[in-house]
């Protein structure tokens, strides 16, 4: 059984048990107390950091001593499988806001996939063809920073994942100006949904293919 929990901006925490005797803590995207937000209490085996500026790349204020993945490359970490994807930050392939990675998760016979701050308008054939099978995507949906939701929904049609959870959307005290989660909703034609705290799931319970769901998390 797998949890997902949101802590705001791009930051998860995803714990999974890997088989009968071990289990693992992912953090992706710690941010310091620049964004506005307070990072919540956070254990860590594994941290991923898409790109290196102050409200990604927090990793000193996880608990625990994780195993840290900063870019691109195949990993594999207490039974959990990981590979960062190289992508850009904006839509003029890095020459505005430098290099994100997207990474690709698997643990409980799940994919999960986390896009960082994608900038990218499309996702790349290349990009696809490795982040194939995704069934839960987190993806970015603010603007300003990152794609925003009109993008979002072109990269979903792409991606064509089980489950999306939104995330880099405005947040009361958040110091950035976002959108509101709102817009991507309509965009997605989807009135409103109710925020939860947390998301469990396991494969045996995914939507099936072509039913997928949105789920707002709340921090």
């Amino acid at each position: 059984m797998a949890k997902i929990y949101w802590a705001g901006q791009s930051c998860f925490q995803i714990s999974v048990s890997t088989s009968k005797d071990h289990s693992a803590d992912i953090v992706i995207d710690p941010f310091d107390e620049s964004v506005g937000l307070k990072l919540p209490n956070l254990s860590a085996d594994i941290a991923l950091v898409t790109h290196n500026h102050p409200d990604h790349n927090n990793i000193k204020d996880l608990k625990g001593t994780p195993f840290v993945i900063q870019g691109p490359g195949e990993y594999e970490v207490k039974e959990v499988f990981i590979q960062g994807i190289p992508s850009f930050h904006d839509d003029v392939s890095g020459k505005e806001k430098g290099q994100n990675t997207i990474y690709l998760i698997e643990a409980e016979d799940i994919r999960f996939c986390h896009l960082g701050d994608l900038g990218q308008k499309q996702l790349t054939d290349e990009q696809l063809e490795k982040i194939d099978g995704v069934d839960v995507l987190m993806i970015p949906v603010g603007g300003e920073y990152t794609i925003d939701s009109s993008s979002a929904n072109k990269i979903i049609s792409q991606i064509e994942p089980k489950i999306v959870i939104p995330m880099h959307f405005a947040l009361p005290k958040l110091k950035f100006k976002l959108d509101e989660v709102s817009k991507f909703l309509k965009t997605m034609g989807k009135p409103s949904i109710t925020p939860i705290d947390k998301l469990t799931i396991k494969q045996s319970v995914l939507p099936k293919e072509g039913a997928m769901e949105i789920v707002v998390l709340q921090p």
